[in-house]
């Protein structure tokens, strides 16, 4: 008879060793982030059909060729893309995320306005976009 003996700091680290195992994680899907005002380019597995995206507000896609979709930020916020083969199956079903740029900006806050600067190299007035007034305007600040 073979006797297996465990010292209590070890039976502790196995216990939590299953336990973790059997908790699911819940996975962060981070989908796909574009940048306001720039452009992805989502190359197929194979060739699509229909391309919809779910708000053409926030992002807007154009087909280059039957294997390369070129994704743009368009506004703030997150929507959805669903590019389909000619017999319907999905290709790419995925959330988009269009977030504004933080490379070289800076943003001074007086009281409720906003300022964003571009800094390159000098910072100057950032030009605002549409969709950056209309979020100024909904969070209460002015250009």
């Amino acid at each position: 008879m073979i006797q297996i003996r465990f010292q209590p700091l070890q039976i502790y680290g196995m216990a939590l060793v299953a336990l973790l195992g059997a908790i699911p994680f819940a996975q962060a899907d981070t989908g796909i982030h574009v940048v306001m005002n720039q452009a992805r380019i989502l190359k197929l597995a194979r060739p699509a059909d229909t391309v919809v995206v779910g708000d053409p507000a926030i992002a807007d896609a154009v087909v280059k060729d039957a294997r390369t979709v070129v994704l743009t930020g368009k506004g703030f916020g997150i929507t959805n893309i669903v590019i389909l083969d000619a017999e319907g199956g999905a290709i790419v079903d995925d959330e988009v995320m269009v977030s504004r740029s933080v490379a070289n900006t800076t943003r001074v806050y007086r009281r409720s306005n906003v300022q964003t600067l571009s800094c390159t190299p000098y910072c100057e007035t950032a030009q605002k976009t549409d969709a950056e007034k209309e979020s100024d305007r909904t969070i209460g600040t002015s250009e």
